[in-house]
């Protein structure tokens, strides 16, 4: 016979298992789950995340849609706990959700439109490099702890704080792998521009999130091209390429330039 799951308090309002799988399963039917197994966030594990900022808990980041669910430090920590965040990288998600709240982002349409549009987080300066968050060869895929862990823990706030559950509070038609977890850092090191927060009034050496809803990424392809000239009027073509949303309702395409540009 198997033991009952050891039962503890997570994060001081639950009587839940304290045990990985069984906690997955209760999260998944209370619909705090975004399909992928959670760390339990005990009080103690919570605690340790706290440790990553110096706000206080109880202050709230920013109000969410479409539920205008509050945002608190406390609130976020959980739930990087449960995508297996480190304190090192509450930073970044705080930030995160902070840009999320911000009215120029429109989170509320993000979340209402039937466009299968993620949330991107782009890490710049010494926090993203503190996090670990991975800039180089394979930044979008799997294998980089940092960025699946705090893509993941932006997601489950949206999920758990903002109510943006596929088919209610999210109407993306078909949805995207792109609102799992989509996170990255800038190569800072290997770029011949200076860094994209620079463009937002910051300094080059500050650290910064960039929050961008964003599809799955499109490739561009162009082995014919020999001058720069070239290559920005192929990009410049696939953005206008027929079916896309930006070219009927207008939007900021985001490049991300490979080594060999």
């Amino acid at each position: 016979m198997t033991p009952p799951a050891k039962r503890g308090r997570l994060a001081g309002q639950f009587d839940l298992p304290e045990d990985v799988a069984a906690f997955s399963l209760e999260a998944q039917r209370r619909g705090w789950s975004d399909g992928l197994p959670l760390v339990p966030p005990t009080e103690q594990r919570v605690e340790a995340m706290l440790a990553g900022v110096s706000r206080d808990p109880l202050s709230v980041v920013g109000v969410l849609a479409p539920r205008q669910g509050e945002a608190t430090v406390h609130a976020i920590a959980v739930n990087a706990v449960m995508a297996g965040c480190r304190p090192a990288q509450l930073p970044i998600v705080v930030a995160a959700i902070a840009g999320l709240a911000d009215p120029a982002f429109n989170l509320p349409g993000v979340n209402a439109t039937t466009h299968p549009c993620g949330v991107f987080v782009l890490a710049s300066g010494p926090a993203a490099r503190s996090a670990g968050v991975h800039g180089g060869a394979g930044c979008f895929g799997p294998a980089y702890p940092a960025n699946v862990a705090i893509g993941r823990a932006v997601r489950l706030v949206l999920l758990n704080v903002a109510g943006a559950t596929p088919g209610s509070g999210d109407r993306a038609t078909q949805g995207t792998p792109a609102k799992l977890a989509f996170c990255a850092a800038e190569r800072e090191d290997a770029s011949p521009w200076p860094p994209f927060h620079t463009t937002r009034g910051l300094r080059a050496g500050d650290s910064a999130v960039t929050v961008f809803a964003a599809e799955a990424p499109h490739n561009i392809q162009d082995h014919a091209s020999n001058t720069a000239d070239g290559v920005l009027r192929t990009v410049a073509g696939a953005m206008g390429q027929a079916g896309s949303n930006n070219l009927w309702l207008g939007g900021e395409p985001l490049l991300a330039f490979g080594p060999e540009h």
